[in-house]
């Protein structure tokens, strides 16, 4: 892609996302969405294989149709309170579809089915920006309007995530579809205490973000796109293969990892909210996505490829890793004992 161009989508992307940000009116909210929306597409589609234009044209459809919801959602609850204010949501009606639209928009369940597949067709620098930069402009839309939000709605399609997120990522053999699920998984935690701690659930966010973008872009320096050429890493790069193991355990919630931190925290906040058998169906759902990181950390760090292997080997150029990465995977691991001191930034 032409440099120039790929400096336009980027400075878009970071518009859209800052004109949602700074907004309290519905309809610069819904700008900025749009903004990112078209923006995110040519990097999507820029490598012209079928598989890629098939993945920006499903997310195109689905963006247009959430985005419509929003408008629709903010003009309803406008018509009747007369409020075009984002924190003034008080409509029910206006409530119950803009939690569906912001969830079609993350990819929590049931809205779940194009995420897959569009990060299935895209790069993995995108898929990165799909699974982090993308989702921030809804989530902070959700933090505003949390008062106004159903929390039976919520919590239902928390556990609905946490479990389909789990259950569907357990077979599957590309990294990306796998980093699909894991992020389902996360989004439901972040919905479940959504109305009860918003603070947390931007913590939760962060926190994610910094170890999905570790995990991505080691995959991207190895250039590990199935699990079977991931078995082939360890003799080419054994540092960074068993960094990407720490990293995995982190993102799939074990102490004393920085992963543990958002998960210790809200499930404590539902135990104060008189919410302990949900707290128990959210740990034990973890351990779903539990399996298929430690098959991906297996994956990379315990199998050594047999001598004579079914697929074709990619050749790895020599190339130093990113000081981006190792800042990143240090800080995906290390956090929880400064827990404290993060909690009170928060």
């Amino acid at each position: 892609m032409n440099p120039q161009a790929k400096l336009i989508f980027i400075t878009s992307l970071l518009l859209g996302t800052t004109i949602t940000l700074s907004s309290n009116h519905w309809i610069t909210a819904w700008t900025g969405l749009e903004i990112n929306t078209l923006a995110i597409l040519p990097l999507i589609s820029k490598s012209h294989h079928p598989r890629a234009i098939e993945a920006a044209t499903k997310y195109f459809l689905v963006q247009a149709t959430a985005s419509t919801l929003v408008l629709f959602a903010s003009m309803t609850n406008a018509w009747a309170t007369g409020q075009w204010d984002i924190t003034q949501l008080t409509h029910p009606a206006s409530c119950m579809i803009l939690t569906s639209a912001l969830a079609m928009k993350l990819g929590l369940v049931p809205f779940h089915f194009w995420f897959p597949e569009v990060l299935q067709g895209s790069p993995l620098i995108t898929g990165l920006l799909l699974s982090t930069a993308m989702k921030f402009p809804p989530i902070t839309l959700l933090f505003m309007t949390s008062p106004s939000l159903n929390p039976i709605l919520l919590t239902t399609m928390a556990i609905l995530s946490a479990a389909l997120g789990g259950w569907m990522g357990l077979n599957q053999t590309q990294t990306r579809k796998i980093m699909a699920f894991s992020s389902i998984s996360h989004l439901g935690w972040m919905a479940m205490i959504l109305v009860y701690d918003p603070k947390l659930t931007l913590l939760n966010f962060y926190l994610y973000t910094l170890i999905t973008a570790a995990v991505f872009l080691t995959l991207n320096t190895i250039k590990a796109l199935n699990l079977s050429t991931l078995m082939t890493t360890w003799t080419k790069t054994p540092s960074l293969s068993a960094t990407l193991l720490l990293t995995l355990l982190s993102l799939a919630g074990l102490p004393p990892l920085t992963g543990f931190l958002p998960k210790w925290m809200i499930i404590q906040e539902l135990t104060k909210q008189d919410m302990t058998p949900t707290a128990t169906i959210m740990a034990l759902l973890s351990l779903l996505s539990l399996f298929f990181y430690l098959r991906l950390a297996y994956c990379a760090t315990i199998t050594l490829p047999p001598h004579t292997t079914n697929h074709m080997k990619l050749w790895h150029t020599h190339k130093p890793t990113n000081a981006s990465v190792a800042l990143l995977v240090t800080m995906s691991i290390l956090l929880l004992p400064i827990s404290p001191m993060i909690r009170t930034i928060v």
